[in-house]
């Protein structure tokens, strides 16, 4: 740690990966989502790994869940990014992904959450715009995080750089993050790294580092 001002600054992921400062964020690992990506079957055992080694350790732990709303009742950005998502020419031709409550709305098997885990629901790319997760992050003495899931270059690196405004420190478990293609995650892992904020890691790193906690 460094220390300034009055206050410890951590350096590196054995200060920052504490159950007192770090929560697990598992972002968007749905019955609908996971199968979208050839990776998801292996992003999937790599957050079962990190989920049993958190919840081991006794980490805080956040899932989220993305949903769409009907089409009737969404706002032109909505109908926009669907007339995108599904190539359609007419919103009125676009259709409700993912409804919530669906079968598809819900956490693969394997990662169900348990009574004591947060469930965030969201419509947005940003785990944390239009959210109560900031809130009850701050209100837990939150300042940094873990996150992995489905899909880095659409919904988890906004989340990083909206925490990044927030002033948190999150780590981006690398082979827990699906992507579309290998090239859109490479990518987005540069754009990242080159903030100098983000912390980069490996499942098997986490699960290490946290066994050692337990």
């Amino acid at each position: 740690m460094k220390e300034a001002f009055g206050l410890r600054v951590p350096q590196n992921l054995q200060e920052i990966v504490q159950p007192s400062r770090c929560a697990l964020i598992v972002y968007d690992m749905q019955v609908g989502i996971v199968p979208q990506i050839p990776s998801g079957p292996g992003i999937k055992s790599h957050c079962v790994a990190l989920l049993g080694a958190a919840r081991k350790a006794g980490f805080r732990i956040f899932h989220t869940r993305h949903f769409f709303l009907p089409s009737p009742g969404a706002g032109v950005g909505q109908l926009r990014r669907a007339m995108v998502w599904q190539r359609k020419e007419e919103p009125r031709d676009t259709r409700c992904l993912i409804p919530y409550g669906s079968p598809g709305f819900h956490i693969v098997p394997e990662l169900e959450p348990r009574e004591e885990e947060v469930v965030v629901d969201k419509i947005t790319m940003s785990a944390f715009e239009g959210t109560f997760l900031n809130l009850a992050m701050r209100d837990a003495g939150i300042d940094s995080f873990l996150i992995a899931g489905i899909a880095l270059e659409i919904g988890i690196e906004p989340t990083v750089r909206h925490a990044l405004d927030l002033n948190y420190m999150p780590v981006v478990v690398t082979d827990a993050c699906g992507a579309k293609t290998e090239e859109l995650k490479q990518r987005s892992l540069e754009t990242l790294q080159e903030t100098g904020e983000v912390f980069m890691t490996t499942t098997p790193e986490v699960v290490e580092l946290l066994g050692s906690q337990s």
